[in-house]
């Protein structure tokens, strides 16, 4: 029997310890708050809740999943004429106003959060979105039907829009095109057509688009054999773009080996992984989301034995409530010195982020270990 979306009751043993914190925040309409506790964060953002809905839905809870990707279309088909209107203007050449593209996040209510000064403009969630969206219905044999015109308008969006820059996973770098962004709008635009998502001139535009993605991160975004965070300059790597490997398969064979191992020289520190060099947000410290991601592609690769030490490294994070946090409290942080100032403008760092609980429940979905995972490690 599928679990209601705000209960935990249908869930067996240690999964429901790991997902009540997503079933317990999620809005009624399906929105997923990143922090419920955290001001700036209290919206829904595509990308963050394409993940939850995936953690949700592994562990057992796919009424919450469906609630989400629902609340996704319901955003989109209610900003029809907007997103037909932006498509024109790009198809023609035209440039939008800064203000007419999609924000990457919204209301929990499923409205444009109003003018609060914080940059919105993100590409990466839309195409995520899609990709976990097939990857649900396949799950659960759905009909991909009631989302058909939604899919239809991100894909268009999305084939228009893709090589424009935009800010980043991380809400930097607006003036770039980031690997990981261009990674997931590759998935999403090949998602929708296999899924029966999108037929006739979309999916043609989808998949067209998505073959120029995938050239344009070739040409452009490769350097020493590995991906790297930016397309057309630098060599540095970020690890957000462990999921142009898994989940969303844009690279393999050699220069997925690469960027893996470019990653863990740079990144990966007992456990837990940074997400690039020059991170000072927080005093740039480990994330458990994209430990769990790297800990996803490592299972996927047949490295479990090092897929379950970043799960139990997860599980060394949670806090006496049984809370993961955005960044690992403990440990070494490549710009201790900047961590103060983050501390006086915002307050402690994010806690309960709900994507890093969405990580650890699709990790332990890889390993077949959310009935058996191990007692958690709890800190203060």
């Amino acid at each position: 029997m599928a679990a209601d979306p705000h209960t935990t009751e249908a869930l067996p043993g240690t999964r429901r310890a790991a997902v009540d914190v997503i079933l317990r925040h999620q809005h009624p309409g399906g929105g997923y708050p990143a922090c419920p506790s955290f001001e700036v964060y209290g919206y829904s953002w595509f990308r963050d809740g394409a993940f939850i809905a995936e953690g949700a839905d592994r562990a057992g809870a796919p009424d919450s999943a469906r609630a989400f990707h629902q609340w996704c279309a319901r955003v989109l088909t209610s900003r029809a004429g907007r997103i037909e209107a932006l498509v024109g203007t790009l198809r023609s050449g035209g440039a939008p106003a800064s203000g007419d593209w999609l924000p990457a996040r919204y209301t929990l209510e499923g409205d444009d959060e109003g003018d609060t000064g914080w940059w919105n403009f993100q590409l990466d969630g839309y195409g995520t979105w899609l990709h976990l969206l097939a990857a649900h219905l396949r799950r659960h044999s759905a009909d991909p039907a009631p989302y058909r015109e939604a899919a239809r308008l991100a894909c268009d969006y999305l084939a228009a829009s893709w090589n424009t820059p935009c800010f980043d996973w991380w809400e930097e770098d607006s003036h770039r095109r980031h690997g990981a962004t261009l990674a997931s709008i590759e998935a999403g635009l090949r998602a929708a057509p296999a899924a029966g998502l999108v037929h006739g001139g979309t999916a043609e535009r989808a998949l067209a688009a998505a073959d120029d993605v995938a050239a344009t991160v070739r040409r452009e975004g490769v350097r020493d054999g590995h991906l790297v965070k930016w397309m057309g300059e630098g060599g540095a790597v970020d690890a957000s773009l462990l999921s142009a490997l898994t989940p969303f398969g844009l690279v393999g064979g050699e220069p997925a080996e690469r960027t893996l191992a470019a990653v863990e020289r740079d990144l990966l520190h007992e456990g837990g992984v940074y997400r690039y060099l020059d991170d000072t947000f927080y005093g740039g410290g480990r994330w458990p989301v994209l430990s769990g991601l790297l800990g996803w592609h490592y299972a996927r690769t047949g490295r479990t034995g090092e897929a379950r030490a970043l799960l139990h490294w997860i599980d060394g994070q949670f806090t006496r409530d049984g809370l993961l946090p955005e960044q690992a409290p403990e440990g070494r942080r490549l710009a201790p010195e900047r961590e103060a100032e983050w501390l006086d403008r915002w307050g402690p760092n994010a806690t309960p982020l709900l994507w890093s609980h969405a990580m650890y429940l699709i990790l332990a979905d890889e390993l077949g270990e959310l009935d058996s995972a191990p007692a958690r490690t709890r800190q203060a």
